[in-house]
């Protein structure tokens, strides 16, 4: 379960009781996440979700995400609103540690994403890409490909082969796709992580949009071909699904149509989506020990997609 600090009944609801939400009912650790602790925290003015920030997060730059979130969701975006205390403050301090209270949303994340959610999702994207425009404060994005390929260099040749014998040619890939990177297309705030399980759904509607803390000012379009890496093939990276592809690349374009430049690079920017996950799983792989009660995420499912994606080019996209 992802809960590494322990929280007592009579530490919650004096802390709950910082914010005009009510009582606190009941508290439940949320088993999802793996950086961060979560609870499910039901009060007698309805349902919020509780974070504590552990790890991997600059709790400097917690204001950012936060702000954000409130931002979006005042433009109307699914996103959850961050619930502010008594005194006006989004972030609170409890043994030390970061919390935030943030809205509950509904809906479930979808683990076969089918063509009609993904049309909905490329749209809830666009509107995101939209309405983060005008988000003032800027957060520059630090795991673009000069900083992935950065990683997979870190890791060393020999640990690279260790986990399968065809990533130090990757690691050299990864140099080339470095000087062919764009910069020059239209930016905006980008989320960067909509995996399927960071999107709730009821139905074929976005009901919320989760786990903004990669969030950063960057290109719109690599956006997008991330969201395509990560919802359009089965999860080790051999199955393509065209139709749910297609469907969301429409939806997004229903909202914002995309400009010529930035389709003709979508090719390009999804190999960098790729490599960026390439490059974490292989950091989180050597950085796991082998008996750990963690499941490695083996980094070539994204090799796999890297290779799609640079053979096909533009049909990819079609």
């Amino acid at each position: 379960m992802a809960v590494y600090t322990h929280l007592g009944a009579e530490e919650l609801a004096r802390l709950i009781a910082e914010y005009d939400v009510g009582e606190l009912v009941s508290a439940k650790g949320i088993a999802e996440g793996v950086s961060n602790s979560n609870w499910l925290v039901e009060t007698t003015g309805g349902r919020f979700i509780l974070t504590m920030y552990e790890r991997r997060i600059d709790i400097a730059q917690l204001p950012f995400f936060l702000g954000l979130l409130d931002h979006l969701a005042a433009a109307g975006c699914a996103v959850p609103a961050t619930i502010h205390d008594r005194s006006g403050e989004a972030l609170r301090e409890v043994d030390g540690k970061a919390v935030a209270l943030i809205e509950f949303l509904p809906g479930v994340s979808p683990n076969e994403p089918t063509p009609a959610q993904a049309r909905a999702v490329g749209a809830a994207l666009a509107r995101v890409h939209l309405a983060a425009k005008d988000f003032m404060p800027q957060r520059e994005n630090d795991l673009a490909p000069k900083d992935t390929s950065r990683i997979l260099d870190k890791c060393g040749m020999d640990a690279l082969r260790s986990i399968d014998a065809a990533l130090p040619e990757i690691a050299e890939r990864a140099h080339r796709l470095v000087e062919q990177w764009p910069d020059d297309l239209p930016h905006s705030i980008i989320h960067s992580d909509l995996f399927p399980d960071n999107v709730l759904m009821l139905g074929d509607e976005v009901s919320g949009m989760i786990d903004f803390y990669f969030a950063a000012h960057d290109m719109m379009a690599y956006d997008l071909a991330v969201t395509h890496a990560a919802w359009c093939f089965d999860k080790t990276g051999e199955l393509f699904d065209a139709a749910v592809g297609k469907a969301l690349v429409e939806g997004y374009e229903n909202i914002r149509p995309l400009e010529p430049s930035e389709r003709e690079a979508l090719p390009l920017l999804a190999e960098g989506a790729c490599l960026r996950f390439v490059a974490s799983r292989a950091e989180d792989w050597l950085d796991t020990p082998a008996d750990a009660h963690v499941l490695r995420k083996d980094p070539m499912d994204f090799v796999r997609r890297w290779d799609f994606y640079r053979d096909q080019g533009a049909a990819a996209f079609a």
